[in-house]
């Protein structure tokens, strides 16, 4: 009798502890799951610092050499422009000019007087932002000596970029990410729970861009991350 007793009791420890186990189980099974997801937003405005500035003009004539001879002092002019005004001659680079045969292309009106028309790209690249929109502003000073630029031509638009990315991205990703904390922060206080650890990361691509269609040397830098992370009671 008292062995079967014993028996018994020891069936129902069992059971107990097993169901104490399961339990324990399906609790770490559920905190498991228990996770928030967030993204961390950062910004920065920062000032180009690299620009390349075509400076075009058109030669129209009927005799290859007399064009030519004008391109070549065109140039000339230009590059004195340029250099007393503090470019150096490794920021300046001269293409060949594109001629269009008008009388050869089939496309082309033939009403115009001059058979040739010879376009002209003087690109200067540079570091000295500053000291490039400012001669911008100043290249009509070219008309003066017989030089028509083309200021409106959209094939050749001035291009503002910033090459210093990798210094500014250490604190970028450290505030995206500080920024998803705070996030999840708040989300685990609305629900009373906790912030455990960091379940998987995720950094997005920086981009940059123009800030404004009209100040396109100023450009914003953006990056998000997003961060999931472990929520405990």
């Amino acid at each position: 009798m008292k062995r079967s007793v014993v028996s018994a009791l020891l069936i129902a420890l069992g059971f107990l502890a097993l169901g104490l186990c399961i339990r324990s189980g399906f609790g770490k099974f559920a905190d498991r799951d228990r996770v928030v997801t967030v993204r961390g937003l950062a910004e920065k405005e920062v000032q180009a610092n690299k620009v390349t500035w075509p400076i075009v003009y058109q030669v129209l004539g009927n005799d290859l050499v007399t064009i030519y001879n004008t391109i070549e002092n065109s140039n000339k002019v230009i590059g004195e422009f340029l250099s007393s005004n503090g470019i150096s001659a490794e920021e300046i680079s001269i293409n060949a000019p594109a001629v269009d045969d008008r009388q050869a292309n089939a496309y082309a009106g033939n009403n115009s007087q001059y058979r040739y028309a010879s376009t002209e790209v003087i690109t200067v690249t540079s570091t000295k932002v500053d000291l490039v929109r400012r001669l911008i502003t100043e290249q009509g000073q070219l008309m003066k000596q017989g030089i028509a630029i083309q200021v409106d031509n959209y094939q050749y638009n001035t291009i503002y970029e910033y090459a210093a990315l990798n210094e500014i991205k250490p604190d970028m990703i450290a505030e995206a990410t500080h920024n998803a904390r705070e996030a999840a922060q708040k989300f685990a206080d609305d629900s009373g729970s906790k912030i455990g650890k960091i379940q998987s990361a995720q950094q997005g691509q920086f981009s940059i861009t123009d800030r404004d269609p009209y100040t396109p040397y100023i450009k914003n830098v953006r990056v998000v991350t997003s961060l999931t992370y472990s929520l405990e009671d």
